[in-house]
Order: C-alpha cells, then structure tokens, then sequence
C-alpha cells in the first residue's frame, strides 16, 4: 500500500511539473489517501500484536 502511495505521489509531481494540475491534484489526494490508509493499519497491526503479546519486529 505505502508502495502505491509513493507511485501516486510521483504520479502527482510529474504531472504538476508538466502543467497537468487537475490530474496532479487527484494523484495526490489518492497518494495521502493511501499514506494514512497505510498509517492506520501499521498502527492497528502493532497494538495488535502488543495485545497478543509476540514481538513485532
């Protein structure tokens, strides 16, 4: 998911770089949509794995 995030945060510089605004404004609010996404499910797998009681890394 973070891999996806970062391609749509490329995807968001390029096209801003070229003029394309409309598509580089899309690009990144999927590329935060999908950072946060990513944040939450770390953050939840973590205190997951703290409850459970094995080690994380």
């Amino acid at each position: 998911m973070l891999k996806w995030a970062l391609i749509a945060f490329v995807i968001s510089l390029i096209a801003g770089a070229l003029g394309f605004t409309g598509i580089s404004e899309a690009a990144a609010r999927i590329a935060k949509f999908l950072f946060v996404l990513f944040l939450i499910l770390a953050i939840a797998v973590v205190i997951i794995a703290l409850a459970v009681g094995q080690a994380v890394f």
